[in-house]
C-alpha cells in the first residue's frame, strides 16, 4: 500500500484562506476556490491530489470539486514543474504568427516535449490557451510571477532561456 503524504498548510496561509473566505456569503465557501488553489500552488509548488483535499477540506467542499477546476485552468499545474513555467500561447492569433514554431523549438532546444520538465529542472514547457497579447504574438509568459515575453523569435527565446539560468538559484 503506498503511503499518502500528508499536506498540512502553513499557519499563513490559513489566515489567509480565512480572510478570503470572508469575502463571500456563508455557506457559498466554494467561491473561495479560485484563489485558495493558487495560494496552494504558491505554497506547494503544485497542486497534487493531497494539496487539492486539503483544499477541499478547508473549503468544506467534495474533492472532485476541487480536481474539476484545478485540471480545467492551465494556470494550475497537477503535476510538479520546473522552477520557470514557460506558456506559450496556442490560440489562432499567436499560432498564425509562429507559436507552434516556438513551442518546437523550446522542446528541441531543452529536449523535452510539451508538458515536461528539462532535466536540470528549471524549465516546463506548456501550451496555453489565450494570454490575450494577439497583436504582439507569438507570446508566452513565465511563472510564477507570470512575466510576459510578446514577438518571441528563436533568438529571443534563446537570450531569455540564458538569462533565466544565469539568474541566482
Amino acid at each position: 500500500m503506498l503511503a499518502v503524504k500528508e499536506i498540512k498548510f502553513s499557519e499563513e496561509m490559513l489566515k489567509q484562506v480565512d480572510e478570503i473566505i470572508k469575502r463571500y456569503p456563508e455557506g457559498k465557501e466554494k467561491s473561495a476556490l479560485l484563489p485558495v488553489l493558487h495560494l496552494a500552488q504558491a505554497e506547494f509548488g503544485w497542486c497534487s491530489t493531497e494539496v487539492m483535499d486539503q483544499v477541499a477540506s478547508v473549503l468544506n467542499i467534495k474533492p472532485i470539486e476541487v480536481y474539476e477546476v484545478a485540471t480545467f485552468y492551465t494556470m494550475f499545474h497537477v503535476k510538479p514543474v520546473g522552477k520557470y513555467v514557460l506558456e506559450v500561447c496556442r490560440t489562432g492569433p499567436c499560432c498564425l504568427v509562429g507559436a507552434e514554431k516556438i513551442i518546437k523549438y523550446l522542446e528541441d532546444k531543452l529536449e523535452i516535449k510539451e508538458g515536461e520538465t528539462s532535466a536540470d529542472g528549471l524549465f516546463t514547457v506548456k501550451g496555453v490557451e489565450c494570454l490575450a497579447a494577439c497583436g504582439t504574438g507569438p507570446v508566452l509568459q513565465i511563472g510564477p510571477e507570470y512575466t510576459f515575453y510578446e514577438h518571441l523569435t528563436t533568438d529571443s527565446v534563446d537570450q531569455l532561456l540564458e538569462d533565466l539560468k544565469g539568474r541566482k538559484q
